[in-house]
């Protein structure tokens, strides 16, 4: 698999942040992230880390005001010029709020997509081994990201493995207010270091804690009708992420898009692959939801772990 060049740094990148405030209270509350990372949780038990978030723009529906960073001019810009591209089609802005975190978040690729397969028909493991197997890049659907942060904080930096997952990372803390990173965060790991305010672990909360504005500049947490955590905005650690599909030019765009991957065009390219290794595995379609099939593969296209990678709160 190809890696991404290093990611490209913008500042000054919103004209004026009180925009974003009022559009980040504007949308609340946030919500606990859980899905991969913590599937399957009791929505009464206090299980997760105190990193919320909420989608802005997702699967066609656009929250008001979310214009600012979906049809940003720098970002489609910055996009262009880093993938050597004229089509930039924006799709996605999320929301990140982190506080007291005494170790990493995950450090990760985001998730792929490919023309004809995604996470509505595919399953996520698969995914991840097609994007590592290097076997379809032909079908990749190339994925600009932009990742904005409103203030400097304690701690909360972003290592990110330019020159990739064999090589020590770069870190981008200090100065971070008003600053995004415009790349490849699906051919780049990434990590977010632990983010203050420090104190004795990580508190954990439910999945059903809500995260909102509480008066003034301040802003807390509610879990079960319990006040769990109070801080002022200014304390938590807030990045905004655009992501938006990336073509060389429309003629590339149109026949990509004219020949999606069928399943069996997955499963036919993998055991091709698998036969030439001298391997016995095969891609069994009816028993995609084995633990047993899924481990198989992953010993064949293993995923790196990131030289220098930090301890994550979402290993415990």
């Amino acid at each position: 698999m190809r890696l991404a060049a290093p990611p490209t740094l913008l500042h000054d990148v919103i004209d004026d942040v009180a925009d974003v405030v009022r559009l980040l209270e504007a949308h609340a509350p946030y919500t606990p992230l859980g899905g991969w990372y913590n599937p399957g949780a009791d929505p009464h038990a206090r299980t997760r880390p105190m990193w919320f978030q909420n989608d802005w723009v997702h699967d066609g529906e656009i929250a008001t005001g979310s214009e600012l960073f979906l049809r940003h001019p720098g970002y489609i810009e910055a996009a262009q010029q880093y993938y050597g591209a004229t089509v930039v089609e924006p799709h996605s802005v999320y929301v990140n709020h982190m506080m007291a975190l005494d170790a990493g978040g995950p450090a990760h690729t985001d998730n792929p997509r490919f023309h004809g397969r995604d996470r509505t028909n595919t399953p996520m493991w698969l995914l991840r081994t097609m994007l590592w197997s290097g076997l379809f890049e032909q079908f990749e659907i190339a994925q600009a990201t932009a990742i904005w942060w409103l203030n400097d904080v304690d701690g909360g930096g972003l290592l990110y493995w330019a020159d990739g997952p064999d090589q020590p990372p770069t870190e981008h803390v200090g100065a971070m207010a008003n600053t995004a990173l415009v790349g490849d965060n699906h051919k780049m790991f990434h990590q977010v270091g632990p983010v203050g305010p420090a104190g004795d672990g990580t508190p954990l909360v439910s999945p059903s804690a809500q995260l909102g504005p509480a008066g003034g500049d301040e802003w807390a947490v509610l879990d079960h009708g319990d006040e769990v955590f109070r801080a002022p905005l200014d304390a938590i650690r807030v990045s905004v992420l655009w992501k938006a599909d990336v073509y060389r030019n429309e003629s590339e765009r149109d026949a990509r898009q004219a020949s999606p991957l069928s399943m069996a065009d997955v499963a036919s390219a993998f055991d091709a692959d698998l036969r030439a290794r001298g391997s016995r595995l095969r891609l069994d379609l009816d028993q995609l939801e084995s633990p047993e099939l899924r481990a198989a593969f992953a010993l064949v296209y293993p995923e790196p772990r990131p030289v220098g990678a930090l301890p994550s709160v979402y290993d415990r």
